[in-house]
């Protein structure tokens, strides 16, 4: 909606407040960034909370207008008596803070911090799905996984019960729920992903040579890594000069790569390795083309909008949340997941046919305006919170905090 058309309500003093619960300080600001800045133009209070701030994670919470707010939750165990333990903790933390509204987003957070704040009695509980991660990722055979996921599962719906509404970022996602009756239909919201602030990621000029691969991923095994590294040893056998470049730094989930594989890759020289970097805009505009092999459960890659939105052509896998980001043969390449020459053949065409790199990374930008605009999915987030209404100009007269 233009400005002419309407606007959302704001006000300088707030007027209510919201905590943001997350199990990871540093994606406040990486993800949920334009978000938080929204709510705070909105006259929102906003507490940031996480269990493992820093002071640059804690100073950039507070530049977005945030308070952060320390917590207690292991993020990768499986331990339920440690949970319970700090969910009744962040119960009671809640209860001290008293906002409005919750917005949850990660397992443990939506589970436990939804199940906290209504035992708190906030008002209003929400909760983000952005993928079902690790647990969900597709690993035939293993007994343990598979009742890991009933357990999860049905603690998800315990929490969804005492939620409003719920986000989801593909339709995958909300069927896993609802189809089983575990959600009702009424109560999930689907949107397109995350999004990208899409004039801070403005479209870069091609670089068609030398063609250059980008990947950038937590150093899971299930983000298609090895097979990354192993199609572009294919590719190199007939093209030396094709370049592979890796961001990422390491994760503590039990799929998560060890320091010795990766270094011994960029030893090799298999793989440019870059480690963990805050800004991310310097390596895609020298890339040529993103790859993302995923078969981890996405909601809708992250990595993938900002690359789109960058004018870069994607090669991703045919599996949930990452082919919503790839129209096959228009914007990139669809490969089956685990598929070392699908994935080779693919990259190959790039480095046969560079023209493709510019074409395609147009239509990627133009795909990354129509469904991966930031501003557009965090409006229709404050929408279904009932933070703020949108309303004719003429009627727009201080708040209108639906609920609070």
């Amino acid at each position: 909606m233009t400005q002419e058309a309407g606007a959302f309500c704001s006000s300088a003093e707030p007027t209510g407040s919201i905590a943001i619960i997350t199990n990871n300080a540093y994606s406040l600001a990486n993800f949920r960034g334009p978000l938080i800045s929204d709510m705070v133009k909105q006259g929102l209070r906003v507490y940031a909370l996480a269990p493992d701030f820093d002071d640059k994670t804690r100073t950039r919470a507070r530049e977005l207008g945030a308070e952060p707010v320390d917590y207690t939750l292991e993020r990768a165990s499986i331990r339920p008596f440690r949970d319970i333990r700090d969910a009744v903790r962040l119960a009671f933390l809640l209860r001290r803070l008293k906002p409005d509204i919750v917005l949850s987003y990660f397992i443990k957070p939506v589970i436990y911090g939804s199940l906290a704040a209504w035992a708190a009695r906030v008002k209003r509980r929400y909760a983000l799905v952005a993928g079902l991660g690790y647990v969900f990722a597709p690993h035939q055979g293993r007994l343990k996984r598979k009742m890991l996921q009933v357990f999860v599962s049905r603690f998800y719906a315990l929490a969804f019960r005492t939620c409003h509404r719920i986000f989801f970022q593909n339709a995958e996602d909300v069927a896993h729920f609802v189809d089983v009756g575990l959600l009702p239909m009424d109560k999930a919201v689907r949107l397109n992903g995350t999004g990208v602030d899409l004039k801070r990621f403005a479209c870069a000029p091609a670089v068609p040579q030398p063609v250059r691969f980008l990947l950038m991923a937590r150093l899971l095994r299930e983000k298609g890594i090895e097979e990354f590294v192993e199609a572009g040893r294919l590719v190199r056998q007939s093209h030396p000069e094709a370049e592979f470049v890796l961001l990422g730094g390491f994760d503590p989930n039990p799929g998560g790569l060890s320091e010795a594989e990766v270094r011994g890759w960029a030893a090799e020289g298999a793989v440019r390795w870059l480690g963990h970097v805050d800004d991310v805009m310097p390596e895609i505009r020298a890339s040529s083309v993103y790859v993302l092999p995923s078969y981890y459960r996405e909601g809708v890659p992250r990595s993938t909008q900002e690359a789109m939105a960058m004018g870069r052509p994607v090669i991703t896998t045919d599996w949930i949340g990452c082919r919503d980001t790839v129209q096959d043969g228009i914007n990139g390449f669809l490969v089956p997941i685990r598929d070392i020459p699908a994935l080779a053949a693919a990259m190959t065409r790039f480095v046969d046919d560079p023209s493709l790199i510019e074409r395609m990374g147009l239509e990627s930008r133009k795909l990354a305006e129509a469904r991966f605009d930031a501003a557009e999915i965090n409006a229709e987030m404050l929408r279904v919170m009932g933070i703020a209404r949108m309303l004719p100009s003429a009627e727009r007269e201080g708040n209108d905090f639906l609920g609070l």
